[in-house]
């Protein structure tokens, strides 16, 4: 087998990669990537330079990783702020590092890609192998799998990365034949403030339109581009996609991309962008031109949680964070990063770390889960 880097996903086949992606997992598909790095959403402006690793025998692509070096720690909801100020307090560089991740993107999935019936140890091994080789050439402090499966997670495991759980909030489909079917697995507290939120935006005379990638105009990505920018500056933060990445997404993924875009009277004042792949809804990005009670709610969860229901998709991923979540049907969901740290001395005190913050991780999961607003039993 043969190992390349590549600095440019265009390098290698949209076919042959996708071929890779047995899920059709949106976030991992060649053309989300090379929207990110046609539009200038990553690269030198904003630390994601790409070095995607891909693994050959012959003309066979038998894996891929996503992979960039970078010199922060932003977009990546894994957060090692602290890592890297310890490497600053005692004299040291934790920049540059690498990452297999999907930028701005905590959706979990695959990280590597391996070309079905080839040997996923030796794959897996040989690009990770690959990636701390291209670490050390580097200069690199760390190398890190974010968002990785939970059987690719003990796979890293056995070849000795540290292991970090995280928990985000996910509604799962128990079949549910509608709306108010899903309403009455929920206790009566809950129920009826879901109900009393979604009267008050009908009641706002607020209406809504679902659009998937194609049926979405040009005017309508300006204006939630708008929208994305406008959260972002408003938390004092750096916008990072932009309207020529989403018109890209939306032609070369097609009705894997929705945009809900929610109007009063004839003027458009909020959208929710999501993508879906296999048997899962993710929820991605919100922005409104006001405040209406329960808007939020309304376009970023119950519409997502109709549209499962609706196209028979078992699960609804909203983002990262946000124990309000579980209000509103989203159960605590544990996430698995992995990592290897160049250092011993750091890798030791990171490693002291990770096994004082997984049972404490562990124990948040449990005590919201027993919070559920699920009828006992369901």
């Amino acid at each position: 087998m043969n190992l390349e880097v590549h600095e440019s996903i265009d390098d290698i086949s949209a076919l042959q990669w996708n071929a890779l992606n047995p899920d059709d997992d949106p976030f991992l598909r060649h053309e989300f990537l090379a929207a990110l790095e046609h539009n200038g959403c990553v690269g030198s402006r904003f630390g994601w330079h790409p070095r995607h690793l891909a693994v050959w025998d012959g003309e066979r692509l038998m894996g891929v990783a996503p992979l960039y070096e970078k010199d922060n720690s932003y977009g990546e909801f894994v957060f090692d702020f602290a890592w890297a100020d310890a490497y600053q307090r005692h004299g040291a560089r934790y920049y540059p590092k690498l990452v297999s991740a999907i930028p701005y993107t905590p959706a979990t999935g695959r990280r590597p890609l391996v070309a079905a019936g080839a040997d996923q140890r030796r794959v897996i091994g040989a690009l990770l192998d690959g990636a701390v080789g291209l670490a050390g050439k580097l200069g690199a402090s760390s190398l890190h799998w974010l968002f990785v499966t939970p059987e690719q997670n003990a796979h890293f495991q056995k070849l000795g990365l540290m292991e970090r759980v995280g928990c985000q909030f996910h509604w799962r489909n128990q079949g549910y034949d509608g709306f108010d079917a899903f309403l009455e697995a929920l206790t009566s507290k809950r129920r009826k403030n879901i109900r009393r939120e979604r009267r008050t935006v009908r009641e706002a005379g607020i209406r809504l339109e679902l659009l998937h990638g194609p049926e979405v105009t040009d005017a309508q990505w300006e204006r939630f581009a708008y929208f994305y920018a406008k959260t972002f500056r408003e938390r004092y933060s750096l916008p990072t996609l932009n309207e020529a990445f989403f018109k890209e997404v939306g032609q070369t993924l097609g009705r894997q991309v929705i945009l809900i875009l929610a109007h009063a009277g004839a003027e458009c004042v909020a959208g929710a962008l999501l993508y879906r792949g296999g048997p899962v809804l993710y929820g991605r990005h919100w922005g409104c031109l006001r405040d209406y009670d329960g808007l939020h709610f309304e376009v970023c969860y119950y519409q997502g949680i109709e549209y499962c229901i609706r196209e028979g998709l078992q699960r609804f991923e909203p983002g990262a964070q946000g124990e309000h979540k579980i209000w509103r049907g989203f159960m605590p969901t544990l996430t698995y990063s992995d990592h290897w740290i160049a250092h011993p001395g750091f890798r030791a005190a990171i490693g002291e770390f990770l096994d004082k913050e997984k049972p404490a991780m562990l124990d948040y999961a449990q005590t919201l889960a027993e919070s559920s607003p699920y009828r006992r039993g369901e």
